[in-house]
């Protein structure tokens, strides 16, 4: 579905006042003792009252705003809707960074319509920073971002949230071939990883296990910095899965290279 520039305006303001209500909902709950469940899976996959709180709030204001509209959401899962266009959300991404105190965590909502998503934000209400992308470009707290060149993964800081995400020997040991060729390589970020990435401090991203909340509003967010964020093999994120992300198109391609035989 192609949306003119008005209608990506309106759906960008749409998704801030969604930042603004998960936020609500969450911070009270940062730093604060709270309980937490385990999802269960292979991974240690946490959720807190504030996760599922925000992502009710923000599900509220879609149906009363866009009934029309599908969501997809970490917390309650896919409800389809009679448009092609889906709010994709992840209510606290780095839940495990949230209920460790740190910072390092935010609320990504994204439009997809129908083929790729079009707005992308990442809020961070605790350090009061918002990214946001959209196809006319990507800013922090109204402020433009632009990636960095950086063409050589010899030269290039690497990051990625956690060596467990790797599920089979074969992306694992991928992984670390891209790894022990960077300059400097840091674990942890979560989404807070990919916005530096797009703000020009990190010039690459390698994870797997991804779900399509976890990367959809990144997406705009890289690419409007002049980023490039896809599949191991080149092929669209925007399902999840194994993805790379670069701040340079070049060291992107060579990246790629390095890993779609893992896919």
């Amino acid at each position: 579905m192609s949306l003119s520039v008005e209608q990506i305006g309106e759906f960008r303001a749409f998704a801030e006042q969604l930042a603004d209500v998960a936020a609500a909902a969450i911070q009270p709950h940062f730093r604060a003792n709270l309980d937490v469940e385990d999802k269960g899976g292979r991974l240690y996959d946490p959720v807190t009252v504030a996760d599922k709180a925000a992502e009710d709030a923000m599900r509220e204001q879609i149906l009363a705003r866009y009934p029309e509209h599908g969501i997809l959401g970490e917390e309650h899962g896919a409800a389809v809707g009679s448009s092609p266009l889906t709010w994709v959300l992840d209510p606290i991404d780095g839940t495990r960074a949230f209920i460790t105190g740190l910072p390092l965590w935010g609320t990504l909502i994204a439009l997809n319509d129908g083929s790729r998503p079009v707005v992308g934000v990442m809020n961070q209400p605790f350090t009061g920073e918002r990214f946001v992308g959209t196809p006319a470009g990507a800013w922090r707290s109204g402020t433009p971002l632009k990636t960095r060149a950086c063409s050589d993964l010899a030269a290039a800081t690497l990051m990625c949230t956690t060596p467990d995400m790797f599920d089979t020997p074969e992306r694992k040991a991928a992984f670390e071939a891209v790894a022990g060729k960077a300059r400097l390589m840091r674990y942890g970020g979560d989404c807070y990883a990919y916005c530096m990435l797009a703000s020009g401090f990190v010039d690459v991203i390698v994870e797997a296990s991804l779900q399509p909340y976890d990367v959809q509003a990144l997406m705009p967010i890289i690419e409007g910095a002049g980023g490039v964020i896809t599949a191991w093999d080149g092929s669209s994120a925007q399902n999840g899965g194994c993805v790379v992300a670069c701040g340079d198109p070049a060291l992107h391609a060579q990246v790629v290279e390095m890993l779609r035989h893992a896919m």
